[in-house]
């Protein structure tokens, strides 16, 4: 798979939003390579590669965007697909992870029956950044008895390291 190929084009859908969501900051919108049907399928084509190399059983997709390629992905491989989700929006009982934000602490919902013991799961995001919600994923595949099989990221920040909290391969297909 050629990888830098597949990162090109990507690369050259998303698009960089200065001073979102404040000041300072540059935003990268992944939402244009949703919009470019050959970016969106060259980031499948990424995350297929990841769950295939990382021998998963089931894909987890983050909220929200974690769900735009983790479902796909977990449907083209015939996988079992399971959300991460922010409290208080699955309806059956749950397994649920804290994880630090700059002002305070947010957390991560798993159904307690998403995975079976052993299950081999590959965490799917469109960022990772500081690494916490990852790391509260892979808590919550541990609660419910599940193994974390990798990680697997369209883009890493690499400047915040939120590689260095994470405990299993990571697949990151742009580095900024």
């Amino acid at each position: 798979m050629n990888f830098e190929a597949l990162a090109a084009t990507v690369s050259a859908a998303i698009t960089d939003v200065p001073d979102f969501p404040k000041e300072g900051i540059l935003f990268k919108d992944i939402s244009t390579v949703l919009q470019r049907p050959e970016a969106f399928r060259a980031a499948l084509s990424f995350f297929e590669h990841a769950a295939r190399d990382s021998d998963a059983d089931a894909i987890i997709g983050l909220e929200s965007r974690g769900f735009l390629f983790g479902a796909p992905v977990a449907a083209t491989l015939g996988l079992p697909f399971v959300l991460a989700r922010k409290p208080g929006k699955l309806p059956r009982a749950v397994v649920q992870a804290e994880y630090e934000l700059e002002y305070g602490t947010d957390a991560l919902e798993m159904h307690t029956d998403a995975l079976g013991p052993a299950t081999r799961a590959l965490i799917v995001d469109d960022l990772i950044a500081t690494g916490g919600t990852a790391e509260a994923a892979g808590k919550l595949v541990r609660k419910v008895g599940g193994v974390v099989a990798g990680y697997a990221f369209l883009l890493e920040l690499d400047f915040l390291k939120g590689r260095e909290r994470l405990d299993a391969t990571i697949h990151s297909l742009i580095h900024v």
